[in-house]
């Protein structure tokens, strides 16, 4: 089985979309999804499928839009995706340090897109990068580093024009999200050697 982790597109942010957690938990394993939680307010969800990723990511946005009545973008990652996302981290200890010290707020964020959008989408971003907003795209992630506040940010202000469904999280939040995977990832591991 597979451990994934839903991430939701703009629930529960300036009183809009509102979906309490233990209501997306139901949601999730009224479809029949295993090991459900979820962490903290913003919509990450991890569970366990056997079923494949496109097809998980409909199947959730028509369920949510079912029960809470509202749309919302569903862009899945693995357990191993989000290993690899916090190892291939392009930018240094000392940008990230750099960073935080021109920002009283958290200043790396991740883009999570749900595929890789089209060159001349990226080539747009462009005009919106600064000394102040760096990005670096590897895969189907963008890198963002902010030295001031993410809200004043033309460049994360902008990734919609990408035309393709993402959704944002800071860096403590992937560590954390990583965290919680690789704790699930261990008990399927000695459920497994338990039964052997």
């Amino acid at each position: 089985m597979t451990t994934y982790i839903a991430l939701l597109r703009g629930i529960n942010v300036g009183g809009k979309n509102i979906i309490k957690m233990a209501d997306l938990k139901r949601a999730f394993e009224a479809i029949g999804l295993r090991e459900v939680q979820t962490y903290i307010q913003s919509g990450n969800v991890l569970f366990k499928s056997n079923q494949k990723e496109e097809f998980l990511q409909r199947k959730l946005e028509r369920k949510i839009k079912e029960i809470f009545g509202f749309s919302v973008t569903v862009v899945l990652r693995t357990a191993s995706d989000l290993e690899r996302i916090i190892e291939n981290c392009p930018f240094s200890e000392e940008e990230v340090i750099d960073a935080m010290s021109s920002s009283e707020v958290e200043s790396q964020y991740i883009a999570l897109l749900s595929h890789a959008p089209l060159e001349e989408k990226l080539e747009y971003l462009n005009a919106f990068k600064s000394k102040n907003d760096e990005y670096r795209i590897v895969g189907c992630d963008i890198f963002l580093l902010f030295r001031h506040s993410i809200r004043d940010s033309k460049l994360a202000n902008n990734l919609y024009q990408l035309d393709v469904p993402v959704t944002v999280r800071n860096w403590k939040t992937i560590n954390k999200l990583a965290e919680l995977a690789q704790v699930m990832e261990k008990q399927t591991e000695s459920v497994h050697e338990n039964e052997e």
